[in-house]
């Protein structure tokens, strides 16, 4: 019998834990390793779980320890800053883009320049690289238009305006270096699209995908989309609100040709590629944007709707050899809802004692993922603005969603934030 594998997770967050517990269910996977991991990717190994434990170091350090089968990189930014090409150059495999392929969420210009010149259905957009330029970009537009900054920033760089003039001050903040940074001296300024979002993950070997259900998240901290973005507030999947056509016209349109794309262009894509889609009336799906990892907080709803050997999914994509049909589809729904610091998306608070974690992940179909997590004199704390993301598993989407809340009101630290309207709009549409 081969020795099971062993498998290091890289990152902290909500989705880390998530990925950490999926892959520990794999019937391939002998052991776990989260670096740096939280309050919740640490203990005793479950009943047909393997086991996962917390390793502190830096990442490329505690791989050439390791030597994991597999690296799975969680965040963004590792990818962009070329964490991949420098675990190739240790031949250790991993499971994420290279740096110069992780520029299809690295920068959006090049995002946006890529879908132009490969006929990918995307939203008409104008790039600008210094304030002086900013009039006449804003005169093309008769719509306030969406404004985006090139780099990284956390989920937090767009900003949706409502006027010509909110557009004008987002935009030369981020140009003058005081929103965001680096990241935000160079700006998308796009058209302004009309629809309902969905997020779809494939994950890819350079050559092959494999599409998994779509997912909706939900971006505002307040309840009917009102106040700033955020990372994300909650999640859902499979969505009601498209089907299996619709997935596959986005597999063939969209996933395919940036696939296809990338490998010509002599950076081929391998790792998971998440990208945001707009859904007009028509049905249509146009792109809104690339990420070159998977989402947080979606990675909590798929893991929770996908059967079979997770790892050897991954580590398959990472050999460049899909194999497709070790992960399936179940007819599951799950419902994540997250759980959130004072202050968040703002300066948050940190130190609040979290209580009824054990009572909410004792419920039926309920699981709790650990984000801005730690352990302090025995007790778990807040550590970050998303705290929690507290999902619910079920049948069918209202018995997914109530076993959330359910979870939800186990739980209780001071200045908890969250909202009560995660996957309302598609169970009210059915």
């Amino acid at each position: 019998m081969p020795e099971k594998r062993k498998i290091l997770v890289i990152g902290g967050g909500g989705r880390e834990h998530a990925l950490a517990q999926r892959l520990a269910r794999s019937a391939s996977v002998g052991g776990v390793w989260v670096c740096p991991g939280n309050a919740g990717t640490e203990g005793p190994a479950a009943e047909g779980r393997a086991s996962v434990a917390n390793v502190s170091g830096e990442a490329l350090e505690v791989a050439r320890s390791l030597r994991p089968d597999l690296v799975v990189v969680g965040p963004e930014a590792p990818l962009c800053d070329g964490l991949a090409d420098r675990l190739a150059a240790e031949d250790i495999p991993c499971f994420g883009p290279t740096r110069a392929a992780a520029r299809l969420e690295g920068s959006k210009v090049f995002m946006k320049r890529f879908a132009e010149r490969h006929g990918l259905p995307t939203a008409r957009a104008v790039v600008v690289d210094d304030p002086s330029q900013l009039e006449p970009a804003l005169a093309q537009f008769e719509q306030p238009p969406v404004v985006k900054a090139d780099g990284l920033c956390a989920g937090k760089g767009v900003i949706v305006a409502s006027s010509p003039q909110q557009a004008r001050s987002a935009a030369l903040d981020m140009l003058r270096g005081e929103a965001f940074g680096s990241a935000g001296a160079r700006v998308l300024l796009e058209e302004r699209l009309e629809g309902f979002e969905v997020s779809v993950h494939a994950v890819c070997d350079g050559e092959r995908v494999l599409v998994l259900p779509a997912a909706q998240d939900h971006k505002r901290i307040g309840e009917g989309d009102t106040g700033p973005n955020t990372g994300g507030m909650g999640t859902f999947a499979p969505t009601p609100r498209v089907d299996d056509a619709w997935l596959l016209r986005v597999r063939d349109e969209l996933i395919l040709p940036t696939v296809r794309g990338m490998a010509d262009e002599g950076t081929p894509f391998r790792g998971v590629l998440f990208a945001g889609l707009m859904v007009p009336r028509d049905g249509a799906p146009r792109l809104l944007e690339f990420n070159v990892r998977f989402g947080d907080p979606e990675t909590q709803v798929l893991t929770a709707v996908a059967d079979g050997d997770f790892a050897e999914l991954l580590c398959s994509a990472a050999g460049g050899r899909l194999a497709a049909d070790s992960v399936w589809c179940s007819t599951r729904h799950a419902v994540c809802v997250v759980l959130a610091a004072a202050g968040y998306p703002g300066p948050v608070r940190a130190g609040d004692a979290i209580f009824g974690l054990g009572a909410a992940a004792g419920l039926e179909g309920v699981e709790v993922f650990h984000a801005g997590t730690r352990r302090e004199a025995g007790s778990v704390v807040t550590s970050g603005g998303r705290v929690l993301g507290v999902t619910g598993v079920g049948a069918t989407l209202a018995q997914a969603q109530a076993r959330a809340y359910e979870g939800v009101d186990c739980i209780r630290f001071e200045g908890m934030q969250l909202r009560r309207d995660i996957a309302a709009r598609a169970l009210c549409a059915r």
